[in-house]
């Protein structure tokens, strides 16, 4: 049932390459943030779960 709704479908094809386009490119591009991004930033973010942790540890 299934094969013949998707065959009566005009230009089916185009979906799995479009959406196998749209996963590499968005994992290029995560992979080219991640070696660009700078230090200080990762480093920012590392820190502040233990920050926020510090704050609400010393307030009275």
């Amino acid at each position: 049932m299934y094969k013949e709704v998707l065959r009566s479908i005009e230009n089916i094809e185009i979906y799995p390459v479009i959406s196998l386009l749209i996963f590499v490119i968005f994992f290029v591009a995560m992979f080219l943030w991640v070696v660009k991004v700078p230090k200080t930033y990762i480093d920012h973010m590392k820190s502040l779960p233990m920050d926020e942790d510090e704050l609400t540890n010393n307030e009275p």
